[in-house]
């Protein structure tokens, strides 16, 4: 079963390989096979009716190199788990996924969008990366040695082999400050969406699509770019919270300055969590069809109930 409960995946036999090499033994063996990650596809894409390779064992650092500015490790590590590592050493991601548990070469090869307008998707900050093929063979592929090759391996979809160290581009840690609006029109989105977006490092809205209104609205800024928001009470709008915590058991960090890896809404011990994250649903959308994509998942969505967190990177 999938990580959503929507799909039934075609069978049970799975084998967790806790090396490499053992990954490789594994795949020579086989005729067909795929690699199940995190189970976080809504869709058969990672259905297999043969075999199932996991590589949830190999989740350790393999390599922090300060001077390159990039970190490599197992493909089975989550952003949960990386992200501690790095804040400890100093060092921070320009994006993260939305969950903790996420393992680190699934989101890469599914291209996961994270959040922010001029960030790039989690995809973005990957420099090199090893794979197990269909023979057993590695290959290695680097951005400097092999570019577009690498670009479209990193998305690969798991159609290219089993991923098993991913190495990724890493900056000096920094800070983050939070501001939180309720109850944005539709109107003002549709009419100032690329400002709206474009207001913050990351600008998440979260809606209902009840009211014609998007429910809340979370700026969060970078403390290190000299730049300040002034938060002023209203922004398009939508108004700032009276209440401290609003629909949220733990918002200790909503608006205080805190650490890089609590910027998305589930990271493991963040405090900015406002909504149950097995209701939201992400949306990735560019900025010619933004607008009109909203207006047919506010239609779509409307009868469910269920909550959209909508964010957009380029």
């Amino acid at each position: 079963m999938n990580w959503a409960g929507n799909v039934e995946y075609g069978t049970e036999k799975l084998y967790t390989a806790h090396s490499e090499e053992r990954a490789r033994e594994f795949v020579r063996k086989q005729n067909r096979l795929k690699v199940l990650g995190t189970r976080h596809c809504f869709n058969r894409i990672a259905d297999s009716r043969d075999q199932f390779l996991s590589l949830k064992a190999m989740d350790k650092v393999v390599a922090l190199d300060s001077e390159a500015r990039t970190v490599t490790v197992e493909a089975g590590m989550s952003y949960g788990q990386l992200c501690p590592y790095l804040d400890d050493e100093g060092w921070a991601l320009h994006n993260l996924a939305s969950l903790p548990h996420i393992s680190i070469a699934g989101a890469c090869s599914t291209a996961t969008h994270g959040s922010g307008e001029k960030n790039g998707n989690l995809a973005t900050a990957v420099a090199g990366l090893e794979m197990v093929n269909a023979a057993g063979d590695v290959v290695k592929l680097t951005r400097a040695g092999d570019g577009e090759t690498l670009r479209g391996a990193a998305v690969g979809l798991g159609a290219l082999g089993a991923i098993t160290k991913v190495t990724l581009d890493i900056q000096p840690r920094f800070t983050m400050q939070q501001y939180v609006y309720e109850d944005l029109p539709l109107s003002e989105l549709k009419d100032h969406f690329d400002a709206i977006e474009g207001a913050a490092y990351s600008v998440s809205l979260f809606t209902d699509w009840q009211k014609q209104r998007v429910n809340e609205v979370w700026l969060k800024v970078r403390m290190d770019e000299g730049r300040r928001f002034d938060a002023p009470a209203e922004f398009f709008g939508a108004k700032r919270p009276r209440r401290t915590c609003i629909r949220s058991r733990n918002c200790r960090r909503r608006t205080a300055p805190g650490r890089w890896e609590c910027r998305d809404h589930g990271m493991s011990g963040c405090r900015t969590s406002a909504w149950d994250s097995r209701r939201a649903r992400g949306r990735n959308c560019s900025r010619s069809t933004s607008c009109q994509g909203s207006r047919r998942w506010r239609r779509f969505w409307r009868w469910s109930g269920c909550t959209n967190k909508w964010d957009r990177t380029c």
